[in-house]
């Protein structure tokens, strides 16, 4: 039995992504090569490690095995590599950091572009993911740092605090909604919505808590950014939820009023996770420590 890097990390983007298509691409290689290798290690190891059906693939009890020792094998080789970077300049690490939208659109551009010009042998994997998605991710070793708003449970890991984040309305500067200084979620329901895009972390948490509600969001129209949807609320179009830092920011050249959401769940304090501090290579801790300091 004889594996390379490449099979380890194939096999974990193919079950990470459910297919192998999705595995492929990740790992860059073709789908018949990445099958290829797929059967290779099968026939290798003399048993299934996919469950094939219809909508992707999924680890049998030899595949979850090999996942976990395949981790394993590659949080080694990418803590020496942080190790060795100390000594070799020419030697790159690697960073896999999940982050709710918030995290990712409004804080995260200026701490994690200071971070990487002064580590230019550094790479970062920034995937957004909604928050109790990310402490599975880091619970699971698919991620090495995850940024979470702290309404989902951290049981089990290491945190650190991050930034504050409140979400508010925004409405045009002579909506009606205007004559209120704070509003609870459910009181905006019937008016139509500018969103995100589908598939983004903050929507999908804004959606949830209208069915709580037992109500549906009504957009007008998804956009894929914070600065977007207060352009369009400012025409009239509908209105908006964003973090408070957006909000303020458009204020500054658009006709929009920011409106304060009473619900608590909108007070979000954003917090940094990881499995084990002391077991991070050398440039993922370096990462932490960057993204803990004051703004």
């Amino acid at each position: 039995m004889r594996f390379d890097l490449t099979d380890l990390r194939l096999f974990l983007h193919v079950t990470e992504a459910g297919s192998i298509t999705g595995g492929a691409a990740r790992t860059h290689l073709s789908l018949a090569s990445a099958s290829a290798r797929i059967r290779g290690m099968e026939e290798a190891l003399g048993v299934p490690l996919l469950e094939r059906e219809r909508r992707g693939v999924r680890p049998t009890p030899a595949g979850r095995t090999l996942v976990h020792h395949a981790r394993t094998v590659l949080e080694q080789l990418e803590r020496m590599r942080g190790e060795l970077g100390e000594y070799a300049h020419g030697l790159k690490g690697h960073v896999r950091l999940m982050a709710n939208t918030s995290a990712m659109t409004e804080f995260l551009p200026e701490a994690l572009s200071a971070f990487l010009a002064d580590h230019p042998n550094v790479n970062v994997d920034l995937e957004e993911r909604l928050s109790y998605d990310i402490v599975r991710a880091v619970a699971e070793g698919l991620a090495d740092v995850g940024i979470v708003s702290d309404s989902v449970e951290l049981a089990g890991l290491e945190t650190f605090p991050f930034r504050m984040d409140r979400l508010v309305l925004v409405t045009p500067r002579a909506h009606p909604l205007t004559a209120h200084r704070e509003l609870r979620f459910a009181e905006v329901l019937d008016h139509e919505f500018i969103g995100l895009a589908t598939g983004s972390a903050l929507q999908d948490y804004l959606s949830e808590h209208a069915a709580r509600a037992g109500r549906r969001l009504k957009f007008r129209v998804r956009l894929r950014s914070f600065d977007a949807i207060c352009r369009l609320v400012e025409r009239g179009i509908g209105i908006g939820v964003v973090p408070e830092t957006a909000a303020r920011r458009c204020q500054k050249s658009m006709g929009i009023r920011g409106l304060r959401l009473t619900d608590a769940w909108a007070q979000r304090r954003l917090t940094l996770c990881v499995r084990r501090f002391a077991e991070l290579p050398v440039h993922a801790q370096q990462l932490v420590q960057r993204l803990r300091a004051p703004a």
